[in-house]
């Protein structure tokens, strides 16, 4: 699955750096956290490997 806004390609990145024991999964929060606990190291590498040109800061709400 790939990155739908730089936010989310920021948070799987994080995400993926705690998988990889890179960083400690206490530092994760919010976005970052849920990606890490439901995500597979290669989904999230997909997600995060995303290029960001084009991409919109956040992704807009359907509200």
């Amino acid at each position: 699955m790939k990155a739908t806004s730089k936010a989310q390609q920021k948070a799987a990145g994080a995400a993926l750096s705690a998988k990889r024991g890179e960083t400690k999964p206490s530092e994760l929060y919010d976005a970052s956290k849920e990606m890490y606990d439901s995500m597979s190291e290669e989904a999230l590498e997909e997600m995060a490997g995303t290029q960001r040109k084009g991409k919109p800061q956040k992704k807009e709400s359907n509200h």
